[in-house]
């Protein structure tokens, strides 16, 4: 007899120390939460000057926590903010139900949506790294906070119930994985070099439409939806824009803001290919209320990676999605020299392409 599966259903919290959005961060986690299949049923978001050691939030917001906790019958809370091992389970003492962070949650994220050999490797390194100095401060939950479900997905599951020791030799087994298949990636790149055919790249925030745009240029078949990482896996394609003029397009991991450390190896390859590329596109949803913000999270993840001075389109989608008036006063506001088009209703991609070729050839 199969057992159903309790639905989980989530209070988010979340704290700032300086004069950064958090509300909006707050509302991202939102969405990466039902991008989860959890049901988020509230909201608590606190402005502080210093962080509480033991609990991260003040203790009055952990008990203000606690009543919309039971107030709204959730049974799980997700911090905005990375945990230690001790403060979730000091947190999850006080509330009483299983308490996760941001970098968990896009941890069972990347689980489910991995892929590829090499994604589903970066996947279980990037766990075990961000459990490994967290098991001994989890350890007196009482299983709420490893009970299944949201963050305990995923190809690191088992390896988390070996001791440390055992834990610390997979992490080095994954890592002589990942510099082996590195290494192929980086041969394969170079045959490319030799062989005088241009890269293009196209990066932009998580939910942009990279994957769509891809799609419908090269006809790639990639998992394409309306969610945040909807796919994580790189994708290379050739593209011929015209007579003897072929390129190598990819279409990347998006970016997003407070992107954990223990990713940063997962995005190896994503990082690799747009550092190596003769062009990068800018992929920006014209709708996203907080575009400013997120332009600047990819620009300064270009930069992070020396790419700032490669040739950059930038490049704005779903203008379908807006009136006439909309279209036009955002005109004014946005760079004279970019493009905009709707991968999804396939409008002026010519544009694009014919961009692309004065660009590089």
């Amino acid at each position: 007899m199969e057992i159903k599966k309790e639905k989980e259903i989530a209070v988010l919290f979340g704290m700032s120390l300086g004069n950064d959005d958090g509300y909006a961060s707050l509302k991202e986690l939102e969405r990466l939460a039902e991008t989860a299949g959890v049901d988020v049923v509230g909201k608590l978001f606190q402005k502080a000057k210093e962080i509480t050691p033991a609990t991260y939030i003040g203790s009055g917001k952990v008990l203000e926590l606690k009543e919309l906790i039971e107030t709204s019958g959730a049974n799980l809370a997700i911090s905005d903010n990375e945990l230690s091992g001790s403060q979730i389970n000091n947190i999850s003492e006080i509330i009483g139900v299983k308490v996760i962070d941001r970098t968990t949650l896009i941890l069972d994220i990347f689980a489910k949506r991995a892929l590829s050999n090499e994604g589903k490797l970066q996947v279980e390194l990037a766990m075990l790294k961000y459990y490994l100095p967290r098991l001994s401060g989890i350890s007196g939950t009482s299983g709420r906070f490893g009970s299944g479900g949201v963050g305990m997905r995923g190809p690191g599951e088992t390896a988390l119930e070996l001791d440390k020791r055992k834990i610390h030799e997979q992490i080095s087994k994954l890592e002589t994985q990942i510099e082996k298949i590195k290494n192929e990636r980086f041969l394969r790149r170079k045959n490319r070099n030799q062989g005088n055919v241009k890269s293009v790249s196209i990066v932009g925030y998580t939910n942009a439409g990279k994957s769509t745009l891809m799609n419908l240029i090269t006809k790639a078949g990639i998992y394409a939806d309306d969610k945040l990482f909807a796919t994580l896996d790189t994708t290379t394609r050739l593209l011929w824009l015209a007579p003897g003029k072929q390129i190598v397009l990819t279409d990347t991991v998006g970016f997003i803001n407070k992107l954990p450390k223990a990713f940063a190896p997962a995005f190896s390859a994503t990082l690799e290919e747009v550092a190596s590329s003769d062009l990068i596109i800018h992929l920006i949803d014209i709708t996203d209320k907080h575009r400013e913000m997120h332009e600047k999270v990819v620009l300064d993840e270009l930069e992070k990676i020396g790419a700032q001075e490669i040739p950059l389109l930038t490049v704005y989608n779903k203008v379908d999605v807006l009136t006439t008036t909309e279209a036009i006063e955002l005109r004014k506001q946005l760079p004279h020299d970019a493009i905009y088009l709707s991968a999804k209703k396939n409008e002026n991609i010519d544009e694009l392409k014919n961009k692309i070729l004065d660009t590089l050839f």
